[in-house]
Parts: structure tokens; C-alpha cells; sequence
């Protein structure tokens, strides 16, 4: 489990993020920031205030990152890539979360080590993972001004003839039903999104096409949700194009492997982040997944049949 609780002792009566700070070795900003996320409590109370008083012992919860072999496919100085398998949490959910993606960056590379963006927990893939606090800042501007570009492969439903430019405004509406408590839909309501589609190879035996999705915008579940929109739903999708009964109960952890195979057609969702591109510092980067996903689809297809 990455979040342990250790016991700490303060000889005498300090701010408690002064001694944070000297005995973890860190800085003021990240010292007050565990203590706002509730991370130290004494005799079972959690301290609320980022400047109050400790003395004696007391309790700190703190995250001791996990590594189950999981290496990197590329290291920069500033950054590194890893290739996700599908079924992986990028970030803890909690901190019950047993093992995320981030454990083995945190793992590799020190505290200071962050994801810069996330995909699906089954969405398979690149992830890019900043080395340090100043190259994690860079990244993540980078993403939002849309100086990377990223591109998926998926699996669809269905023969895609022609390439398509989808521009549809999603919106994010909350589930109280479901763990994740968040769907996804095209309304007019919603953020502006934009996806590229492009038709790569049809699979009659299947009736599926091999497809690349460049998402202009980077919304939630923005690629599943424009497919679907577009009658060509993702392969093995567990939410979208399910019947809304089906959706909550695959959040909710209701429905058994075999149903979802039935449901969906394949024992994962078929879609992976295959590429990156972009430009840092003065070089020039564009990293491709080594993963053979057209191999990866029809096996999770094979296996529901």
C-alpha cells in the first residue's frame, strides 16, 4: 500500500510545517500542502490549519511509492514516457489505491516526479511524466496550449469509410450512482471539442475498423464519447453505447467479466494512446508505443467470444 501512516515526535512545541520541513526534507509550499490534505492528525484529530502548532506524537500519513517492475520506454533529462497497460490507474483514486502509475514514477525518479496528464484507467499508452517540478510546469502549459500533439489508435464498431472532423460540445454530468459519478455527453451546453478520425484498416470478420483519433481538445472522454456520437462506438466500451443500467453497474462494480465481454465485445476497452509529438527545449521529440495494439484488440476480442 503507497500511503502508510508513520509516527513522528516533536521534542517541543513548533509549527508543525517547520518540522515537516526538517525532517522530510522538503519545501514550505509541499510541508503546508500534506497538512491541507489532512495527512498528520494527533489523538485521532486532523489538523485543519496549514500553520498550527505541533508537539509530542503524533500521526503522518505518507506516500511511499510502489514499484512492480514497470520501466519507462524512453528517458529524456527532464522527462520520461511509460506505456501504460490497460487496466492501470495513472493517479491514485485514493488512498486505498494499492498501486497506480505513478508509483513506479515516483518510484524511478524521486517525489518530485509527476504525470503531466492522464488517460483512461483502461485506455492503454503513452503517458509523459515530468523529472522534476520546473519540467512538470513546462509540460503541463504545453498541453494547454496545445503544443503536443497526441494520437490513438481504437478499434470501432462498424465500417469508417471516410475521415471525419467531429466538433461536438461536451458536457460532463455527475452520476450519484456510479464510483467514477461522472458521464460524459454531446450537448449544447458543453465545452467545445474537437476530434480527427481517420480510417486506417476495415476487418470484415469483425465488422471493425482500425481508426486514428488526434482529439484537438483534450476533454474528458472526449474520443469515446465523439465515436459513439458518430455511430462507430469503441470496441469493448463499457459506458458508451450501453444500455444506462448496464453503464452504472460496470462503475459500480457490479457486473462480471463475462457480462462485460457480452455487453461490449471484447474483455477491454480498444483504445491507445500510441504517439506524442513535440518540441522541447531545442530538440525535437516524437515517441511512438512499441505495443503491437492491432495484436492486443483481437486478443481481448477473441476473448469474448
Amino acid at each position: 500500500m503507497p500511503f502508510v501512516t508513520k509516527k513522528l515526535h516533536a521534542p517541543v512545541r513548533q509549527k508543525a510545517f517547520l518540522f515537516l520541513m526538517h525532517e522530510l526534507g522538503i519545501a514550505q509550499s509541499e510541508a503546508q500542502r500534506l497538512i491541507s490534505k489532512g495527512r498528520l492528525s494527533q489523538n485521532g484529530i486532523v489538523m485543519a490549519n496549514n500553520a498550527g502548532y505541533i508537539e509530542g506524537e503524533f500521526d503522518f500519513i505518507c506516500f511511499e511509492p510502489l514499484t512492480l517492475g514497470l520501466h519507462p520506454t524512453f528517458i529524456a533529462e527532464e522527462f520520461a514516457v511509460y506505456d501504460k497497460p490497460s487496466g492501470l490507474l495513472v493517479h491514485p483514486q485514493n488512498r486505498h489505491t494499492p498501486y497506480s502509475l505513478n508509483d513506479e514514477i515516483k518510484h524511478r525518479f524521486g517525489s518530485d516526479a509527476n504525470i503531466t496528464h492522464r488517460i483512461d484507467q483502461e485506455t492503454s499508452g503513452l503517458v509523459l511524466a515530468a523529472r522534476n517540478k520546473t519540467s512538470e510546469r513546462v509540460l503541463k502549459m504545453m498541453f494547454e496550449e496545445r503544443e503536443i500533439t497526441k494520437r490513438y489508435l481504437a478499434m470501432v464498431k462498424g465500417h469508417l469509410k471516410e475521415s471525419l472532423d467531429i466538433q461536438e460540445p461536451l458536457l460532463r454530468r455527475e452520476d450519484s450512482s456510479s464510483i467514477i459519478r461522472m458521464i460524459v455527453r454531446v450537448h449544447p451546453e458543453g465545452k467545445a471539442s474537437r476530434t480527427f478520425i481517420k480510417p486506417l484498416h476495415y476487418f470484415p470478420d469483425t465488422d471493425t475498423t482500425l481508426v486514428e483519433a488526434s482529439p484537438y481538445t483534450g476533454r474528458q472522454h472526449q474520443i469515446r464519447v465523439h465515436l459513439f456520437h458518430v455511430k462507430h462506438p469503441i470496441v469493448g466500451d463499457p459506458i458508451y453505447n450501453q444500455d444506462e443500467k448496464d453503464a452504472v453497474r460496470f462503475l459500480d462494480r457490479e457486473m462480471s467479466p463475462e457480462e462485460r465481454f457480452e455487453n461490449t465485445g471484447a474483455s477491454r476497452l480498444l483504445l491507445h494512446a500510441h504517439s506524442l509529438e513535440f518540441s522541447y527545449g531545442d530538440n525535437p521529440y516524437h515517441i511512438v508505443s512499441q505495443e503491437d495494439f492491432v495484436s492486443q484488440c483481437f486478443h481481448a476480442m477473441a476473448l469474448s467470444r
